[in-house]
């Protein structure tokens, strides 16, 4: 039993150590090395979890995804909010972590997607399926702001959460070649007028 806690706690390691570097530099510019140095594990150990480094960039974002589903049911399940209150708080959420110079907040499906899509196929699917669950999830979030009445009923909530989810991943990347909020501002405006909802 000793023995498979400390292999779910190095395996862990690595993933947590190595999705800080990745978020600031990507995927293909982080080597295996700089991922062990960081982690402070051999190179054996790394391949006792991991058969390669495409595999470990599967498991990266499987983990990533997971952590990911979990901080959005939080900010999506916060009582005394209305529906449409706890959906702006989310976007909000996404505009102050993808600005800020810390990499570990920063949302590895918007620095990896156009990276690994196209050398990494089974990353790719990887990517696709936690996006779906995270648009799915925002789906029901709007369906929770119609039945509250926060949202208007004419909203279709699958169309309305596919929007706005391709409406900030096409924000970050433009703010990450702009280098300024413009881009995030826009969206977090056509947010609301989408919603139609505006803080007082």
């Amino acid at each position: 039993m000793e023995s498979k806690i400390e292999t779910v706690d190095v395996r862990g390691h690595i993933l947590e150590t190595a999705q800080v570097i990745i978020s600031g530099k990507g995927f293909s510019a982080v080597g295996l090395n700089e991922i062990l140095q960081a982690s402070r594990v051999p190179k054996g150990s790394f391949y006792h979890y991991f058969r390669s480094k495409e595999a470990f960039g599967e498991e990266l974002l499987k983990s990533y995804f997971t952590d990911y589903q979990a901080s959005l049911e939080v900010r999506l399940l916060c009582p005394g909010l209305s529906g449409a209150e706890r959906l702006m708080s989310y976007w909000e959420s996404w505009l102050e972590t993808q600005l800020a110079c810390d990499p570990k907040g920063k949302c590895l499906a918007v620095k990896l997607a156009a990276e690994v899509s196209d050398l990494s196929e089974a990353m790719r699917v990887v990517l696709q399926q936690g996006t779906d669950r995270v648009i799915q999830r925002l789906a029901q979030a709007v369906e929770d702001g119609i039945a509250d009445g926060s949202l208007s009923a004419h909203l279709d909530a699958k169309t309305t959460a596919s929007t706005l989810y391709h409406l900030w991943l096409g924000a970050s990347l433009r703010a990450k070649i702009t280098r300024d909020r413009e881009p995030m501002e826009s969206a977090f405006e056509a947010t609301k007028s989408l919603l139609g909802f505006s803080k007082s």
